[in-house]
């Protein structure tokens, strides 16, 4: 829960099955913040309009609006939210474990992204990307962490951190991606452990849930 409050709702620009907004989403949901979810229309090209752009230059989505503050990059909206609004719980002050967050932002925007991120775009949108090669990203990537996360409960210990909302919704959405999660144990349980924290919020595609495959 949050210490402090915004003035007024936070606007977040996103797209409902984005992984990147998903992260941005879900904290939002934990840190129990007002906001509003303002829907950009990637198919139709509304991130490459001038208005768009004008809060993004890259044209990406989440993009947020608090008060007089305009911030994109969905990891750095995260450090921004959990330092602002938090108390260290979900951004470790310590060196070590604000450490450990960066090693995850890392492997959220490589490994996870270029994995099971990348093997998605291909089957759900027809995104240019080799589906062999991020399929086969995303197996080493699934072999680490489920030894990593064998003998703990989140990925920095027995609580949950930006860590974990960093790198739930493209692993959670593997199975679209033609990446089971079956022969990774430890992942799913880890997954499950996210989806059964208080006001969790699932990303709306067809798959995420889904993970006795």
């Amino acid at each position: 829960m949050a210490t402090t409050k915004p003035a007024q709702p936070i606007r977040l620009y996103g797209a409902a099955l984005s992984g990147h907004t998903h992260r941005v989403l879900l904290l939002l949901n934990l840190l129990e913040l007002p906001f509003e979810m303002i829907e950009v229309d990637l198919k139709a090209g509304e991130h490459k309009r001038p208005e768009f752009l004008a809060k993004n230059p890259f044209g990406q989505v989440p993009v947020i609006e608090d008060g007089n503050t305009i911030l994109y990059d969905s990891n750095a909206i995260l450090v921004y939210l959990a330092s602002k609004y938090d108390d260290g719980t979900w951004l470790p002050r310590d060196p070590l474990g604000a450490a450990g967050v960066q090693r995850w932002f890392s492997l959220a925007t490589g490994e996870i992204l270029r994995g099971p991120g990348f093997a998605r775009l291909v089957t759900l949108f027809g995104a240019p990307h080799n589906h062999e090669q991020a399929k086969a990203t995303a197996t080493g990537l699934f072999k680490v962490l489920d030894a990593a996360l064998r003998d703990t409960r989140f990925a920095l210990g027995g609580a949950p951190t930006l860590a974990d909302v960093a790198a739930y919704a493209y692993i959670a959405c593997a199975p679209e991606g033609g990446v089971s999660l079956e022969p990774y144990p430890s992942v799913r349980a880890w997954l499950k452990r996210i989806e059964a924290l208080p006001r969790f919020v699932p990303i709306p595609a067809s798959k995420v849930g889904l993970l006795a495959e």
